[in-house]
């Protein structure tokens, strides 16, 4: 599936295969099990997102959550959508480092982690990347990314 119509979290889920369906829900076990507090879960962009929501932060260039991690099935691998690594370079070196040493390839681009299956991943440094952001720290770096000149 490269983009969805649904609604829901649920009903994402439900359009997915089973062997699919198993996967995206493992990792969104992860993500929700790591996310700090004050980031929401809902669909946007296709996709499973966790922002903060325009009750916190209405301030947004798109009139949308500020977006911190999203996960989606595409059509021939799962993307996990991290702003950590791609706003700190900091943490995106350690994201790398993490995975020459659990001896894994890894496949990401600005934001984009392309995986084929979780043992792609070396899961407890993509589980330190998600706890590594609060609400309050996202906001400063979307703040200072935009801060008018």
């Amino acid at each position: 599936m490269a983009t969805s119509k649904a609604a829901t979290v649920e009903e994402y889920l439900a359009e997915l295969p089973a062997d699919r369906r198993a996967v995206v829900s493992k990792m969104r076990e992860i993500v929700k099990r790591n996310l700090p507090k004050g980031y929401d879960e809902a669909m946007s962009w296709g996709m499973i997102s966790y922002g903060i929501p325009l009750s916190r932060y209405p301030d947004t260039y798109n009139g949308e959550p500020l977006g911190y991690v999203a996960l989606a099935a595409q059509k021939n691998y799962y993307a996990l959508y991290l702003t950590g690594p791609y706003m700190d370079p900091e943490q995106g070196r350690q994201l790398e480092a993490a995975f020459e040493r659990a001896g894994k390839k890894m496949d990401m681009g600005k934001s984009c982690l392309r995986f084929k299956k979780l043992e792609d991943l070396p899961l407890d440094a993509v589980a330190h990347v998600i706890a590594s952001t609060p609400p309050d720290t996202l906001i400063a770096h979307h703040e200072a990314a935009h801060a008018k000149r």
